[in-house]
């Protein structure tokens, strides 16, 4: 069975949706990290490098991802489930 691969947002790899962090905007709006990596609602994916998630951090790449604004404490989130 072929493996699903995505694209990381920051470093642009592809790579094994499964290994990925997936952060996912719900059709209401909200952002969020979705853990079962099948909420409904728009998303993106990243991996769980510490130095790909700061650069993540810094080129607002969540917020350009989604076209809207994204609080800090997402990103946070990311870095934390990311660290799991």
């Amino acid at each position: 069975m072929k493996e699903t691969l995505r694209m990381c947002m920051c470093c642009r790899r592809m790579l094994p949706r499964h290994t990925l962090v997936r952060v996912v905007r719900s059709p209401e709006g909200k952002v969020s990290v979705d853990p079962t990596g099948h909420a409904p609602g728009r998303g993106c994916y990243f991996c769980r490098e510490e130095q790909c998630l700061a650069k993540c951090q810094k080129s607002r790449a969540i917020a350009r991802a989604f076209k809207c604004e994204v609080d800090k404490a997402i990103y946070e989130e990311v870095l934390a489930y990311a660290a799991e």
